[in-house]
Parts: C-alpha cells; structure tokens; sequence
C-alpha cells in the first residue's frame, strides 16, 4: 500500500471516502494498525491518562509525546503520523517553532494543536517554516479547567455557530486536517461539508470526513473509563488484529458511529 500524506487524505475527502485513525503510543501497536492498513495515527497527549495514569492530559510535556512519536516512528511503514503539542507548549511563537521542530525531528508528519482562531498566527508561521498543522476543535481536553469538565460542545445555537466560524478561520489560517471532538452529530456534519480540508471526528458523528478513537478505548482496556463515544472491539473479536480490522471497516462503511456513540 502506497504511503498515507495528507495529499492523499485529502483525496479521501473528495471521494466521500473515509479517513481512519488512531491514537499510538509505541512501535508494536504502530506496527500492528500500520499492517491492519489504518489511515493516520496520532501520538496524542492522551498518553498523560492512559499510560501515566494522570487525571488528564496537562502533565505532558514536550519530551514525552517525542519520546513516543520516536517509538511510533519506528513502527510505521506508510501511514500518516501526527504528534500533539501538549499543553503550554505553544504559548508563544518562539516557543511553538522550537517544540514543532522538536516533534517533527521525532518522527512527526504534522502536529496538533488546540484551539480556535487565536492561533491563526501560530499556524501561518508554522506553514511558513516548513510544519504542517492539525487543529482540533470542540471539547478539547487541554481546557478541561475551563470548560468545567470533559463535557459535549456546541449544543447551544450560539456555541455551534461560533465553532464554524472558528473551523473555518483555522482552515483560513493554514490547517490541513482538523480534530472535532464531543460535538453534535448535526454540527459535525455541518463543519465537515463547510471546509474543503478533512475533518476527524471523535464523538461527532458518522458524517465526519473520517473518525478517530483512543487506541485503550477500542480494546476496552482503559483504566479510568469507557467514553460514550468510543466502542469495545476487542470485546466483539476477541483478537487485536481483528478488532483494529473490525474498527477500520466500520468506519470506512459507515456502520460506526452509530447513534448510540454520538451526542445530540
């Protein structure tokens, strides 16, 4: 299979075909989804909760997720691989470029970062300097303070409208891929049809451009708990191989998510 870039993530998009991704922490899994034919994995600052055992993902650092994306690296023959800048991490220019070029020498293809258009200087200095750029939307865990918890986004009109308009200024701005994360089905759909870049949901419906899952909630081994939009396969199969292959065609033909892994 020939190598995943985000040319051809894109194509995927424009022919209504679905992206599949995961998150991965080390060579054997990568390996593993590599083989299964997974589209794109991400070295997420998840890693804070479901490896460290943190309470959320704010410890992270810098060090960590390179370390990680190394290790994912290594394992990984032809899908597209993205590393998360974790918290505080790009609070300034100077700051960002540093840690990007940190991550992207790891082994990175992209990072990812959280937040709206206050970062649509950040993101342009990124392209200028050679990085591509994932934005990711929504309930995005890094303002889990802010937001009060880990609780679905833009349920209100007001809060859907200003998500678009914040989508659409990061697209604008430079982005290539966008994470939307606990959103309505219904606004997922919208976001996806109005920009031109794929969308990656997780938790925001099946009409999303492609769909992405913490790699311990698809085998139902995490340690705090199971998230309503995620969905045990390794249950369902009782193999890995078969549960990550299981996970892709679900995506791909649409059967995941259903409504019962989605918010309205």
């Amino acid at each position: 299979m020939k190598k995943v870039t985000v040319s051809s993530l894109l194509k995927k998009k424009q022919a209504g075909e679905k992206i599949t991704s995961l998150t991965a922490y080390d060579a054997s899994f990568a390996k593993m989804f590599d083989e299964q034919g997974i589209d794109a994995m991400l070295i997420g600052d998840s890693l804070g909760m479901v490896l460290q055992g943190q309470d959320d993902t704010l410890p992270v650092t810098v060090d960590d997720v390179a370390y990680h994306t190394r290790s994912v690296r290594r394992g990984t023959s032809r899908a597209f691989v993205l590393a998360d800048m974790p918290f505080m991490s790009y609070a300034t220019p100077e700051q960002t470029y540093a840690n990007a070029a940190t991550l992207m020498a790891a082994g990175a293809s992209m990072v990812k970062l959280e937040g709206g258009s206050w970062l649509g200087d950040t993101i342009s200095g990124l392209n200028q300097r050679g990085v591509p750029v994932c934005g990711h939307l929504g309930l995005t865990p890094q303002s889990v303070h802010v937001f009060g918890g880990f609780k679905v986004q833009g349920r209100e009109a007001s809060q859907a409208e200003h998500l678009l308009a914040e989508a659409q200024a990061l697209e604008k701005a430079g982005i290539q891929l966008l994470v939307l994360e606990c959103v309505p089905s219904s606004l997922g759909k919208t976001i996806s049809e109005a920009l031109t870049i794929p969308v990656i949901g997780i938790g925001a419906g099946k009409d999303t451009d492609g769909q992405i899952l913490v790699m311990h909630d698809m085998f139902g081994i995490s340690a705090n708990y199971m998230p309503k939009f995620s969905k045990n396969y390794l249950k369902e199969t009782g193999d890995m191989r078969e549960a990550v292959s299981k996970y892709i065609s679900e995506v791909q033909d649409g059967t995941f998510p259903s409504a019962e892994h989605s918010f309205e």
